[in-house]
This record gives C-alpha cells, sequence and structure tokens, in this order.
C-alpha cells in the first residue's frame, strides 16, 4: 500500500503489484505513463498507459489498495507537462 504519492502526471513510473494465482503469490511489474491522479485521500486514484506493440493498454490503480508493492520513478516525458489531465497522450502516435 502508498502512503503517499511521489508522482505528478507526465512521469514514467512502474508499479510493482501482487497477483494472486491459486495459493501463491507473485509481483507483475507494469510500467508506463502517469495520465491522471484523481480524487483525495481515501479514493486516490491514478491511470498509467504503456504501449504493447501497436495496442495501448491504460490501467487505474486505487492508491489505499494492499496489492499495491511499491511505485518506482523512472522518468518524465521529454515534454515539459502543464496540465494535469494528460489526454492528450491517448491521439499521439509515438508517446
Amino acid at each position: 500500500m502508498l502512503n503517499t504519492v511521489n508522482f505528478v502526471p507526465g512521469d514514467i513510473i512502474r508499479v510493482h503489484q501482487k497477483i494472486k494465482e491459486g495459493e501463491k503469490t507473485r509481483i507483475q511489474v507494469f510500467e508506463g505513463v502517469v495520465l491522471k491522479i484523481k480524487g483525495r485521500t481515501g479514493n486516490k486514484t491514478f491511470t498509467v498507459r504503456k504501449n504493447v506493440g501497436t495496442v495501448a493498454v491504460e490501467r487505474i490503480f486505487p492508491v489505499n489498495t494492499p496489492n499495491i508493492d511499491k511505485v518506482e520513478v523512472k522518468g518524465h516525458l521529454k515534454e515539459k507537462t502543464r496540465r494535469a489531465k494528460l489526454y492528450f497522450l491517448r491521439e499521439k502516435k509515438n508517446n
């Protein structure tokens, strides 16, 4: 579970999520660009977008879930981001 959000929209992050398969638990990594951070303390969520081949995948992660092991900030987009919600990245070809 995350205590604080140490990233902003436009950051490239890696989310380590616990996946339970039967009796075993493994860690799955989802790496992409943060599109938005929504909500306040109790119900805060963040949306991460990554490209897999020609298909884009977006996932919405709740901050207060115990399934998130850790979040690593890898870097920031090349362009300077001046918006809170980066929906324009959905229309771009190479993001």
